[in-house]
């Protein structure tokens, strides 16, 4: 794989996922290391998106603990069940959130954060990661992000697992 991404910003939010999900495929087709898998896949659906926050966290325990991300700082660590990202990983579902402030329980860690999705990464049966991405939009995630994102996620358990 090159560290080139190819794409046109002027194609649909659909079509942009289908350029870039063989490329993710190449891109850590040949890398063992987990960690450098999961910061190159933040930066292409980064620089492919332009997210105000992207990144993953791993289970540890009974908590998330921050992983590979592009944007502003984090939190660190996140409880099972608390937030969107626990509430994903409680649930073993994706979960989109509109309009974070609307969401019971919704962790700030960022204030310019406006709607959000979680995808958890289930590898075996356990939820071992999740794909967590903020926009500074309301409303800037939908069934095509789920639908792609998901996609990904098997294939990062596939990888990983």
């Amino acid at each position: 794989m090159t560290d080139t991404l190819t794409f046109d910003q002027s194609q649909t939010k659909e079509e942009k996922y289908s350029a870039l999900m063989p490329q993710l495929e190449a891109l850590i087709h040949d890398e063992p290391n987990t960690i450098a898998n999961l910061a190159n896949i933040t930066a292409a659906l980064n620089e492919v998106f332009n997210y105000f926050w992207i990144g993953f966290y791993q289970v540890d325990g009974d908590e998330l603990v921050l992983g590979p991300f592009q944007g502003p700082i984090a939190c660190t660590r996140i409880k099972f069940g608390k937030g969107v990202c626990g509430t994903a990983w409680e649930k073993m579902e994706t979960v989109i959130v509109d309009d974070v402030d609307s969401f019971p329980g919704h962790i700030a860690c960022n204030s310019e954060s406006k709607s959000e999705i979680v995808v958890p990464i289930i590898v075996e049966g356990d939820v071992r990661y999740v794909l967590d991405i903020d926009s500074n939009e309301l409303s800037r995630f939908d069934k095509i992000d789920q639908l792609y994102l998901e996609e990904l996620g098997r294939i990062i358990a596939n990888k990983v697992g």
